[in-house]
């Protein structure tokens, strides 16, 4: 009993710590993300959707709490499961929806679909379809980004099944060695596909795995948008200080299977039951009401902008065109001048 009364303490001292529009911003971060997903479901099963999809939905309070912890001018890499963190790097629900349908209006104008996001505007760099690839581009991106003198991370973001990949130790030991600006993220979500974490190593602690190249390392709360934000800020804190990388298994729950013909029955009723009472949206909805951050009618106005927003985007992509024939081979190379090379 005391233990329940002490962590109710605590989460309504850190209702305190943050702003009204804190709040708010990591309320309409998660819930925009949940219904986007939601309604990609939902076309998915219409057939609107094809190919390989990955919904984010539970694991929304990484995005929020990293929203309000970097900067725009950040760079960000990401597997294949990356609507969401797309969505919350500022890229349209809009031309996010219209790349799941394929049409020429999307993210990449259709020609990347539901894994290969992008957007240089945003300094988003996907999305990444092959588990792990995007360990040693994120370590590159870091590399470029300490070359050109500037202060800006790049935070690398992959699963704990991704973090069984020997490119993750190559990228790591190679970060750690050129003091390199990278924050990277193991969002563990208990199951590489349909393997749970016990089942794929004996180190079942994914921030260990940072320990043999003296990495600083953390094991994060990730059902809570607070606790995401705070141990963001300190890794980038450390990072532009010039220490180099910093590392953070961030533990969250994806309530959905691993994809859309996933039916996930490798897990128990009770297990899901349990990080449903822990849904990030919710929790984070009592707190801001519990608290009186914000009223019932704010939280209302934020649910019928985000609804408004999806319906407008699913019209969008239903309206918007495939790309051309002409359009198959464009994109694919980029023509550079290179004098020394003549």
């Amino acid at each position: 009993m005391a233990e329940v009364v002490s962590k109710s303490k605590k989460k309504a001292n850190m209702a305190k710590k943050y702003s009204k529009e804190t709040y708010l911003k990591w309320y309409e971060t998660m819930l925009r993300i949940r219904r986007f997903e939601e309604r990609t479901l939902m076309m998915y099963g219409q057939q609107k959707i094809r190919g390989f999809c990955h919904v984010y939905i539970g694991q929304e309070a990484i995005a929020a709490g990293m929203v309000t912890a970097i900067r725009p001018e950040d760079c960000v890499v990401t597997a294949y499961r990356q609507h969401g963190i797309a969505l919350c790097r500022g890229l349209s629900s809009n031309e996010c929806m219209a790349e799941l349908y394929g049409k020429e209006t999307g993210a990449v104008k259709g020609k990347g679909g539901s894994m290969h996001f992008f957007s240089k505007e945003h300094n988003y760099f996907g999305g990444n379809g092959i588990v792990g690839a995007q360990i040693p581009i994120g370590t590159g991106i870091a590399f470029a980004e300490k070359y050109r003198g500037t202060d800006n991370l790049c935070v690398t973001m992959f699963g704990d099944g991704a973090a069984r990949q020997g490119a993750l130790y190559e990228a790591f030991n190679m970060g750690m060695n050129w003091k390199l600006p990278v924050l990277y993220i193991c969002e563990n979500n208990g199951y590489a596909m349909g393997t749970s974490v016990e089942r794929t190593s004996n180190v079942t602690e994914m921030h260990k795995l940072g320990a043999s190249f003296d990495m600083p390392s953390e094991s994060v709360n990730g059902m809570e948008p607070e606790e995401v934000h705070e141990a963001m800020e300190r890794a980038a804190a450390h990072i532009r200080s010039g220490k180099g990388p910093y590392y953070l298994e961030i533990k969250t729950y994806r309530y959905k299977g691993h994809s859309v013909s996933d039916p996930a029955k490798y897990r128990s009723k009770d297990e899901l039951n349990d990080y449903k009472g822990q849904d990030p949206i919710k929790t984070t909805e009592a707190k801001i009401l519990n608290n009186k951050i914000a009223t019932e009618a704010e939280i209302k106005a934020i649910k019928d902008k985000i609804k408004v927003e999806i319906d407008e985007a699913t019209a969008f992509a239903e309206a918007s065109d495939f790309p051309p024939v002409s359009e198959l081979y464009t994109d694919n190379y980029v023509q550079e001048d290179y004098p020394f090379l003549e």
